[in-house]
């Protein structure tokens, strides 16, 4: 009899064990590793109530303040008995920006020219694709050509056909690592010119959202992801770039399976801002001068919660709207910079005219309580009502690069 109990109370205890380890690993993957506060008391009530505790030795933020030094570490701890891992924590003053939602074009210029796609030549010797043959492929950034540097599509074209067919050395660019590759253009078969069966671009143009501007040095951000090329799929490396100021015409709604997507016209001969950054998180840059938009601070990501917030978005014209959603679920973890928020739009006009989320809503401020807490990324294929945000704390950090 007391062995049975005995192993049934074993097999109980490893069972609890093992659940506890398991709850302990789930939130070391879920918490992010880092952390922004404001105020004079580190507070992160709001998102993790009793559940997480974070202690440090510094306590107050203000005490850090007064030690000039910012940033620190903090010991979470779940129930405030089980270690779970060591968050990096700065504290910052609340940050006033002006919130937008605002349509914008914008045009850039690639930092090179870059490699789209390929296509088969008549040659005297049969069908050929020297390009392929050669080595180069879809998403290489062509950044030179026997040491000359080119820019533009026609100084690709250009030197192919002057090349008599003789070889020439590319230095390409190709997820970061720089390359030189030997490319021998052909004559083709009616004798008319050398070609070597690729195309190139060398700029990209549309539409995107403002989310907020700095008032104080109106560096800007839109967008909430990067501007990639529309066949590679790659981020577009620019050497240059403005946004303008743009009107929405027209919607192409969306349904399962179809994203839709909101169509735009440039209006006036004045650009709006300069681009200075484009990656993940979005498009950065400096404005040329004030527009309109609402003031408001910038919510910290551990201070969203699930449940009722709004979009500002233009879907027709040129003037944002307010419209209903949901945030169903919140990733407070690093691994994504984007993908930070699952949102459901349930607002029944903004359905009706759009189906949902649709390209050229993305950068879309999200509002909660009164604070930024972040901006439309994507929208699920699958469900055009929902789609994923990214935190504003993300493009703020990213927006102080261009200030």
């Amino acid at each position: 009899m007391f062995y049975r109990i005995y192993r049934k109370a074993t097999a109980v205890f490893i069972a609890f064990l093992s659940l506890v380890m398991a709850v302990v690993f789930v939130f070391q993957y879920f918490l992010p590793d880092r952390f922004y506060v404001s105020g004079s008391e580190l507070d992160f009530s709001s998102s993790y109530g009793k559940i997480i505790s974070f202690d440090t030795n510094y306590g107050k933020a203000k005490e850090v303040l007064s030690r000039n030094d910012n940033s620190f570490s903090a010991k979470a701890k779940l129930l405030g008995i089980l270690p779970l891992k060591e968050v990096s924590v700065t504290v910052s003053d609340e940050k006033i920006v002006t919130v937008c939602g605002t349509p914008f074009g914008v045009k850039m210029f690639t930092d090179g020219v870059l490699v789209v796609d390929f296509s088969e030549i008549e040659t005297e010797n049969g069908r050929r694709c020297p390009a392929s043959e050669s080595g180069l492929l879809e998403g290489d950034l062509i950044k030179a050509i026997n040491k000359t540097d080119v820019f533009r599509n026609e100084d690709v074209a250009e030197i192919i056909e002057k090349s008599e067919g003789k070889e020439l050395s590319f230095s390409i660019l190709r997820n970061g690592k720089s390359m030189e590759i030997s490319l021998i253009p052909e004559m083709l078969k009616d004798q008319s010119g050398y070609k070597a069966g690729f195309w190139v671009r060398d700029s990209s143009a549309g539409i995107g959202t403002l989310t907020f501007y700095d008032p104080e040095d109106l560096s800007f951000a839109g967008l909430g992801h990067a501007v990639c090329d529309i066949d590679t799929g790659t981020v577009l490396p620019f050497s240059s770039g403005e946004i303008v100021p743009a009107a929405i015409t027209k919607i192409k709604k969306g349904v399962s399976g179809t994203p839709g997507e909101l169509g735009g016209a440039f209006i006036g001969k004045d650009d709006l801002g300069i681009v200075k950054i484009n990656n993940e998180t979005g498009l950065y840059g400096t404005l040329e001068y004030t527009i309109e938009g609402i003031e408001m601070p910038v919510a910290h990501k551990q201070d969203i919660y699930e449940g009722s917030a709004v979009i500002l978005s233009t879907v027709e014209g040129t003037e944002a709207e307010e419209y209903d959603i949901l945030i169903e679920k919140i990733a407070l973890s690093d691994d994504s910079l984007t993908k930070n928020m699952v949102i459901k739009v349930v607002d029944e006009e903004l359905i009706e005219a759009t189906g949902g989320i649709v390209q050229g809503m993305s950068g879309s401020p999200i509002i909660q309580d009164g604070k930024l807490i972040g901006a439309v990324t994507h929208v699920l294929v699958n469900d055009p009502t929902k789609g994923y945000g990214i935190f504003a704390e993300n493009m703020l950090e990213m927006s102080k690069k261009c200030g």
